[in-house]
């Protein structure tokens, strides 16, 4: 019945369908864009310099600056929470974080256990080539994804 039509417009039909039962595309099933929006960020940090410099106070380096650029965009604050990959990694999967920065790699081992971001830099690597650098979040959380991809994109250079 639909074969005539061609995929892409059949993806806007049902697109169409799916936002006329109220559903969004990108969804946050979990809604993490609206509950950082005018609330907090909770993000965890592990150290990797310079990408991620821990020890006194909140994290510092360029990923927790970025953090602290977006969380502004939505009006939001950080709660920054510091450990290794894998707890980090653990509470992005319960959701007790919304996001994990580190100086992750796009060849990060953790992408079968969190989204990553689009690369959004690049940067020699410790044999000098070139690494993409992405950050993680929680699985599934679409919309907060794509958020942040998009300001990552207009202030990196990947």
């Amino acid at each position: 019945m639909l074969r005539w039509l061609r995929p892409s417009a059949v993806a806007v039909l049902v697109l169409a369908a799916l936002a006329g039962c109220g559903i969004t595309v990108p969804s946050d099933p979990e809604g993490t864009l609206d509950r950082v929006s005018g609330g907090m960020l909770r993000a965890g940090a592990t150290h990797h310099e310079p990408w991620v410099v821990t020890g006194v106070g909140d994290p510092a380096g360029d990923e927790p600056a970025l953090l602290e650029e977006f969380a502004a965009t939505l009006d939001a604050e950080v709660e920054w929470t510091v450990g290794n990959e894998e707890s980090l990694v653990a509470a992005l999967e319960r959701g007790d974080l919304d996001v994990v920065v580190g100086g992750f790699t796009d060849a990060t081992p953790w992408a079968d256990r969190a989204a990553t971001t689009v690369p959004y830099t690049e940067a020699p690597g410790p044999d000098g080539s070139p690494e993409k650098h992405v950050m993680l979040v929680r699985m599934g959380e679409n919309r907060f994804l794509v958020a942040l991809e998009e300001f990552l994109l207009e202030r990196g250079d990947g």
